[in-house]
Order: structure tokens, then sequence, then C-alpha cells
């Protein structure tokens, strides 16, 4: 899979549309809830999309170095500060795809830039799905963008990918909703 550039900042602004209503019902208060992510607050996951967001945001100006696992709640993290680096990141994107970048160091691999900004479009809706979980919002991932992020999320979220990042896949009906299908494919419970 090697979806064009314009094609995936295009997905990525959806994505960020959906996820920004879900990031709107986070109060303090709900901070220490529950997510679908076993073992993980509200809080940690806000501060690993503030992580995530830094890491795609780095990636729009160089290689991307690879750190250590950083997945433990951050003080200082907020909402608005995830909000600004969202729309950080569309900005740099959109400004690329116009241009002639073709790929990102990630480590010591070059990454199609196509592909790094539609793993940020799976990213950020998957984690706005779990954000609204944990805030008690049933919002379902719009079908157009979850048909959309289906194949980024093959290509991504392999076998290998089972028990360190994500959970194991779950069973699907055939005929199944988009949005399903996606997140039965992320190890969720949709």
């Amino acid at each position: 899979m090697n979806p064009t550039l314009p094609t995936s900042v295009e997905l990525l602004e959806r994505a960020l549309g959906y996820t920004r209503g879900r990031l709107a019902l986070v109060t303090p208060a709900g901070l220490d809830a529950p997510t679908p992510c076993a073992d993980w607050t509200l809080g940690a996951l806000l501060a690993h999309m503030d992580d995530a967001l830094d890491a795609f945001l780095e990636a729009s100006t160089g290689p991307v170095a690879l750190t250590g696992d950083r997945t433990g709640r951050r003080d200082g993290v907020t909402v608005a500060g995830i909000q600004d680096k969202a729309c950080a990141l569309l900005g740099a994107w959109t400004a690329h795809a116009e241009g002639r970048r073709r790929s990102v160091a990630v480590g010591d691999r070059p990454v199609p830039a196509g592909l790094l900004v539609a793993a940020a479009a799976l990213e950020v809706t998957v984690h706005g799905w779990d954000v609204g979980r944990a805030t008690g919002e049933l919002a379902r991932i719009p079908a157009a963008l979850a048909v959309a992020l289906g194949p980024v999320a093959g290509a991504l979220v392999t076998d290998e990918d089972r028990g360190l990042r994500f959970a194991e896949a779950r069973p699907v009906r055939p005929g199944a909703a988009p949005d399903h299908a996606l997140l039965a494919h992320l190890g969720r419970v949709p």
C-alpha cells in the first residue's frame, strides 16, 4: 500500500475532524477513566496521543528518532495542546502535499510520506474512538472514514504487532459495518 500524500492529508483532515468531537467531551475529572486499551486511563491515552502527534510533527520536518515507550501520563498534557498540535500537523503536511516530499526516515528506514500520514490518520481516528468510549460517548467512526482506513490498518497492523502494540484481532461477522471491521482488526470490541 502506498497512498499519495495529498490523499493521505485529506484522510488526516477527516480523522482530525472526527477526533476533535471526541476530545470536546474530556474533563479533568475524567482523566482516570478506563479506556478500551487494557490498563490505560484516559490521561495516559491523552499523553500517548500527544507523544504520537509530536512524532508525526517531527516527521514533517525531517527524520524521526525512535525512542523508548513513553506511554505514561505526562504532566501538562491538555486537550487544547493536543488540538494545537493536530492543527500544526495538518498544516505541515498540507504544505508538503503540494511539494515533492516523497519519504521520511523513521529510525533508519525510509517510509513513503503518504503512508506515514495515513498511519497518522489511523492513529488519530482510533484513539479518538477510544477517547469517546472513555468519556461515555458512543460515536461511531463514519463509514467512509473507516472504509478508507481499512487498507491502512491491514498494511500496518500485522500479526507481529499483536500482543505488543495491538491486542489480538477480534472476530467480525460477515458484512459487518466498516467501523466494526476496522476496530475488530485493531483488537477492539466495537
